[in-house]
């Protein structure tokens, strides 16, 4: 195991790191962190809950301490995620360092950002829309910032953020070094590599389709009347600390609400929520004051709780990839964990689709119809049917051609 006291890491992110209680690294942070402190790209895949943002942060706050001109960007899909990779970063930093950092987010308030800009933090954490906003104001500059990375690229992609993040890193530095990671690499991931990239190093750790090993899953197929009263006998049953997720922001509140009709402690989490709102949200449940969280995927990604036990998908994600997503909410850092999918009759094709992913080898890909050309056969009718006669009887004879 690789630690981090042969990475020749500043003294004060070592202490930093040791306060932390790390000192070896994952798979995926012992394979991108040496090419990532020698200044070149990274292409990074690896499955959720594996140590990623210790796999950046590590070299950004390497770079920051090392270059006293350098600052940083650090891009993610959700607010929530915003939030904990900043967390993450400033124990990193150390609670001594002088290095100023912002958080840019929609549902804070902007005066607040305006301020903390002013102060040129060399650390910028925040959401492609709120980052977009700044730069168009002209409140947040990138011509000097040298350092990027773009946290959960595929979720971001599949957000509708591709235009966003490609007219950020317009305004960055030309000559940067990027840390893109990600938990699948698809074709869209790969275009931007190739396009804003410089010989990438690609680190995998593990298949990008793949869960974590140690998630029990499970699935129940039952009728879509019947998902409800299954639901709350898997509650009972099951002991700690549950997310179960829904397919819409409506869905989430009403099923929360029925839950605590039941006797359950349960909140809701969606997008629509302030940003105060889910702050509060995430922080009861990550305290345990209530033992159930159902959300929609905007909690799918990012949401590091090591106290969940259970995800339980009463509605299956629209995207397969998702589901990997979902289920990695649980079982992080070596602990083990479980994941029940509710399966209805309508449900059966998603399923199907997310079976594929998770085992490529068992649905071989369709063999393409051979076109064998049978000669064609001229069939002659010998007994004409009565309708035949009656047209050949009713046909009127042409005029007769003259003989010469």
């Amino acid at each position: 195991m690789t630690t981090f006291s042969s990475m020749e890491l500043p003294e004060a992110l070592m202490d930093a790191l040791h306060h932390m209680q790390f000192s070896e690294a994952t798979p995926i942070q012992a394979e991108a962190i040496p090419p990532a402190l020698e200044g070149k790209d990274i292409l990074g895949s690896a499955q959720t809950g594996t140590g990623k943002t210790g796999a950046f942060g590590i070299p950004l706050v390497t770079k920051l301490l090392n270059n006293p001109q350098s600052s940083a960007l650090v891009v993610t899909p959700t607010r929530e995620l915003a939030m904990q990779v900043m967390n993450a970063l400033q124990k990193m930093l150390g609670k001594k360092s002088n290095i100023k950092s912002v958080l840019l987010i929609g549902g804070e308030p902007m005066p607040k950002q305006l301020r903390e800009l002013r102060k040129r933090p060399r650390v910028i954490v925040g959401t492609p829309g709120r980052i977009n906003d700044h730069l168009q104001r002209g409140s947040l500059i990138l011509s000097k910032t040298d350092f990027l990375v773009l946290d959960e690229a595929d979720r971001m992609l599949d957000m509708g953020f591709t235009v966003q993040i490609e007219h950020i890193m317009k305004y960055m530095a030309v000559r940067r070094q990027t840390l893109l990671f990600s938990a699948t690499l698809p074709k869209s991931i790969v275009r931007i590599a190739e396009k804003y990239m410089h010989s990438p190093v690609r680190v995998a750790v593990s298949a990008p389709s793949a869960p974590a090993e140690n998630v029990k899953q499970d699935i129940l197929r039952i009728k879509e009347a019947e998902k409800y009263d299954h639901l709350l006998s898997q509650l009972d049953e099951r002991a700690g600390s549950i997310i179960i997720f829904m397919r819409t922001k409506f869905s989430t509140e009403k099923m929360a609400t029925r839950l605590n009709k039941e006797g359950h402690t349960a909140q809701a989490i969606h997008g629509d929520l302030r940003q105060n709102k889910r702050a509060r949200v995430i922080a009861s449940f990550r305290n345990q004051k209530h033992r159930i969280l159902v959300a929609t995927d905007v909690a799918a990604r990012g949401l590091d709780i090591p106290h969940i036990e259970h995800v339980i998908n009463y509605d299956l994600p629209e995207c397969p990839e998702d589901y990997i997503h979902r289920i990695g909410r649980t079982a992080r850092a070596g602990a083990e964990g479980s994941a029940l999918n509710l399966i209805s009759p309508n449900d059966k094709s998603k399923w199907h689709a997310i079976d594929r992913l998770l085992n490529p080898g068992a649905h071989p890909e369709p063999r393409a119809p051979q076109n064998r050309k049978k000669p064609f056969k001229k069939i002659r009718r010998k007994n004409a049917s009565p309708f035949q006669k009656r047209r050949k009887q009713n046909r009127r004879p042409g005029p007769k051609k003259a003989r010469k």
